[in-house]
């Protein structure tokens, strides 16, 4: 018999098979558009991100059940007690990051459903991105694949220790919040280098780490709500 895991994954396969990534009823291009215009109604004005949100199915990284939803501003469950972040935080994340200029090598913190790392991977030269739950990471590589998203390096790993080997980046976006920034993502940064954090408990900021020639540059951004960061693998 097939694990949970193994079984979803083939769903998530047939599905990026049978749905074109244009969409249909509610996950049509047209949807997607409004979806972008209400994203430049919060705020959201880069051209580059809007045109990559526009472009990308998200239907295709949630649940069939939730297809119909997907472009709601919303989170939506993607298992594990994990989410898929709202579009809204996905693109005011991403503008953050691109904010000084285009970036080569970004570090992900919480593959989850792949959707984030898909929208960086159109606009970065590559994503190296860390996921702790193994099943989730093995879905998410399914739907890159088939979007045929290549420039991305996936490692099932404690994203709290980074990616030591291919530092420095340009670029670290994380999808939990940890209490404190951990010291060992802060040093893989590169100087001129960004980071896009939740930080917090029961209340969090989303904050943002420019690394300097001396120093740390710390900003907050505004008041978000993330699954909490959370140590080891499974």
């Amino acid at each position: 018999m097939l694990g949970e895991a193994e079984e979803q994954t083939k769903q998530d396969s047939r599905m990026v098979t049978e749905v074109s990534q244009t969409g249909r009823g509610m996950t049509s291009l047209r949807t997607r558009r409004r979806m972008v215009k209400r994203l430049r109604e919060a705020g959201i004005s880069q051209p580059e991100v809007l045109a990559v949100m526009e472009k990308t199915p998200r239907h295709l990284f949630v649940d069939e059940a939730f297809a119909h939803r997907a472009y709601e501003d919303t989170a939506l469950p993607i298992g594990f007690n994990q989410t898929i972040s709202q579009p809204y935080i996905v693109a005011r994340m991403t503008g953050l990051l691109l904010q000084a200029g285009p970036l080569s090598d970004v570090l992900e913190i919480g593959t989850g459903s792949g959707y984030q790392t898909a929208i960086l991977a159109q606009l970065v030269k590559h994503v190296y991105s860390l996921e702790r739950i193994k099943a989730l990471q093995d879905r998410a590589r399914q739907r890159l694949h088939s979007l045929r998203i290549r420039n991305v390096s996936l490692r099932h790993s404690d994203g709290g220790l980074g990616w030591a080997e291919q530092a420095p980046y340009d670029g670290i976006l994380a999808a939990a919040a940890p209490a404190e920034i951990p010291e060992d993502l802060i040093l893989q940064l590169r100087p001129g280098g960004r980071m896009v954090i939740p930080v917090g408990g029961a209340s969090q900021q989303l904050v943002l780490v420019i690394r300097k020639e001396r120093g740390f540059e710390r900003q907050v951004v505004e008041d978000v709500n993330f699954v909490p960061f959370q140590s080891g693998i499974a």
